[in-house]
């Protein structure tokens, strides 16, 4: 007969072994419990009784699952919300004095302030006006493909910042 803590920390018992084994089956005895035989004044852990060990099984091994396959930092890395980073990057310094950058990302007033300035502008000046306009939109180009795909889509896509 024995006499155990359980986890709720009183002590139950006599418990007969027969009743700790179907205790154990039933996980309502752990390896850790302390347990008392009769006539003994130490306490010890259930797995260090002879009597006991065997019931106490090693957990199965885990089962053999291949692990998923690696994924390239470089497709991990891209935001599919920044698909017009490069387009609007590429046309930024190709064609930035006409704004087509800004139309690309949806900056329709935008846009047609740089097409208007560049075209009528350009009328007046002799095409100083597109020079500028045209420098405008090869730093913008710029800015917009040294940024993260993340960034960009934080500061053109969310907080839609039109400007540089």
């Amino acid at each position: 007969m024995y006499k155990i803590i359980g986890a709720d920390g009183k002590p139950y018992g006599p418990v007969n072994l027969d009743q700790m084994r179907r205790w154990i089956a039933e996980d309502r005895i752990r390896p850790e419990t302390l347990a008392q035989a009769d006539g003994s004044t130490e306490w010890k852990a259930c797995k260090d009784f002879s009597e006991l060990a065997a019931e106490f099984k090693a957990p199965p091994p885990p089962p053999n699952i291949a692990p998923p396959p690696a994924v390239p930092p470089a497709a991990s890395a891209s935001n599919p919300r920044a698909s017009n980073k490069i387009p609007a990057g590429i046309c930024g310094i190709i064609l930035g004095g006409l704004g087509v950058h800004k139309f690309i990302l949806g900056y329709n007033t935008a846009g047609l302030i740089m097409l208007l300035v560049t075209v009528l502008g350009g009328w007046f000046t002799c095409g100083t006006t597109w020079g500028v306009m045209h420098i405008i939109g090869i730093i913008e180009g710029i800015i917009y493909l040294t940024k993260s795909d993340d960034e960009f889509v934080r500061t053109y896509v969310d907080n839609r910042k039109e400007w540089f």
